[in-house]
């Protein structure tokens, strides 16, 4: 099909995400993503708790714009620190799955703690 564009992969986008990765390194590389990560994070849990707080958990319009565009800030940053810490978004993808799977399968996707 003309014109139709092929899906954005995990790898395309790392890769075309440290195209606008300006920023100072501070000692080292991936201080800033990190702090940035965190920050945008916490953009993202402000704009749910206005979900709540102004409209009764109910999301219009507006705010899935928003969040669409928070989430992306989220990602930006979360790129770019696995990239400063020489990881790829498809084995972190991969990684957590098979976790998830391994947990499923043996009746512990429930609880707390990383070691389940």
């Amino acid at each position: 099909m003309a014109g139709k564009k092929a899906p954005l992969t995990f790898k395309e986008y790392q890769k075309r995400s440290r195209e606008t990765a300006i920023y100072p390194e501070i000692e080292k590389g991936f201080v800033y993503p990190a702090f940035g990560l965190a920050g945008e994070t916490g953009e993202v849990m402000e704009t749910i708790k206005k979900i709540f707080r102004d409209s009764s958990g109910q999301i219009n319009e507006e705010t899935r714009e928003r969040l669409v565009k928070e989430l992306g800030d989220v990602l930006w940053y979360l790129s770019n620190l696995a990239t400063e810490l020489g990881l790829s978004f498809e084995d972190i993808a991969k990684g957590n799955l098979e976790k998830l799977a391994s947990r499923k399968e043996r009746g512990m996707l429930r609880g707390s703690g990383d070691d389940r």
